[in-house]
């Protein structure tokens, strides 16, 4: 059984989301007739389903999950999604529904529709792809630096990760005899790192961007796909995801990439020592992540161990580990 069935067999808040009813809602909102295909596809926040219109346009409504973004936090992605579209950076932005927005509303629930595009994802990238990727990146920053976004995260320690830490701890996650561990590295983390963020640029950017959100359409371009989690933060964080290692380790293709980059962009080299403290940063963030699907459905299909002694005593070690790599600073990312 899959999580869309588990969940709709619990009453959750895409229960109601029948073939039926997920055709209705977007033919009304589009104004267009579909045919009968109405495909759930993996996603593990929200609920996400493959369409067809009657001319054959495949379509992809996405219904986002309640609590996790405001409305105007919506706007924003929707809203980045457009100008980046407007400047033909490959991107895939939401069809405008009848009444000229983005997003629709039903039952509780906002929803968006947008064009299906296949593509592939690449496993290991050439050196003509590392630096068309660089382009894409700094092309994207560009238009990220123009403005600022009304109500999405500021991906800084005392700001994302504090109130990840607070999540954790306050939510009862974190066994109460590993609590001081924990929070001791985690306080820690957030008191050494806070200063190498004050001076630093911060933008909006996609802030979740790994290789699997680009899809490689042959004849055209990388896209950048699934903007959900767009953030405010520093550019580097967009960048060391992409890596194949560490920056020592992948030197070459950081190399490659910042060449592309920078033939839109700048980069603040001196920004590539934030790569090891937001990696720590990332460690929590996937934490809390794990955690706010407890509390939303009661389990866990992403990570089966979450929650138990074994996860949080490897977590803390781990955590341990990374904050001794950010004191000792490689001199490559500390003075590159």
């Amino acid at each position: 059984m899959n999580r869309y069935e588990q969940e709709s067999g619990q009453g959750g808040p895409f229960a109601g989301l029948t073939p039926d009813r997920v055709l209705a809602l977007v033919e009304g909102a589009l104004g267009r007739r579909c045919v009968n295909l109405c495909r759930p596809m993996n996603s593990y926040i929200n609920r996400v389903f493959e369409l067809e219109d009657e001319a054959g346009r495949g379509l992809i409504v996405k219904f986002y999950r309640p609590g996790r973004w405001s409305r105007q936090g919506l706007r924003d992605e929707h809203e980045f999604l457009a100008e980046l579209a407007g400047q033909e950076i490959p991107v895939i932005a939401p069809l405008r529904l009848q009444g000229g927005s983005t997003f629709g509303e039903a039952d509780g629930l906002c929803f968006a529709v947008f064009p299906k595009k296949g593509g592939r994802l690449v496993d290991e990238y050439s050196d003509a792809q590392w630096l068309e990727l660089g382009r894409l990146l700094g092309r994207t920053h560009m238009v990220g630096a123009a403005r600022r976004p009304a109500d999405r995260p500021l991906l800084v320690p005392w700001q994302t990760t504090r109130s990840q830490v607070d999540l954790l701890l306050d939510g009862g996650f974190v066994p109460a005899d590993l609590c001081p561990a924990f929070r001791d590295l985690a306080e820690r983390l957030i008191r050494e790192t806070s200063p190498m963020f004050r001076d630093t640029e911060l933008i909006r950017i996609h802030g979740d961007c790994h290789s699997a959100n680009f899809i490689h359409r042959p004849g055209e371009s990388f896209y950048l796909i699934d903007l959900d989690d767009m953030v405010v933060g520093p550019p580097v964080q967009d960048i060391w995801m992409l890596l194949p290692g560490s920056p020592d380790e992948a030197l070459a293709e950081l190399e490659i990439l910042l060449e592309g980059y920078e033939t839109f962009r700048p980069f603040d080299r001196h920004s590539l020592r934030l790569i090891e403290p937001l990696r720590a940063m990332r460690f929590i963030h996937y934490a809390a992540w794990c955690a706010r699907q407890v509390a939303d459905d009661g389990h866990s299909v992403v990570m089966p161990d979450f929650g138990t002694r074994a996860y949080w005593e490897a977590e803390i070690r781990d955590l341990a580990d990374q904050l001794g790599r950010i004191e000792s600073a490689s001199p490559l990312t500390g003075n590159f």
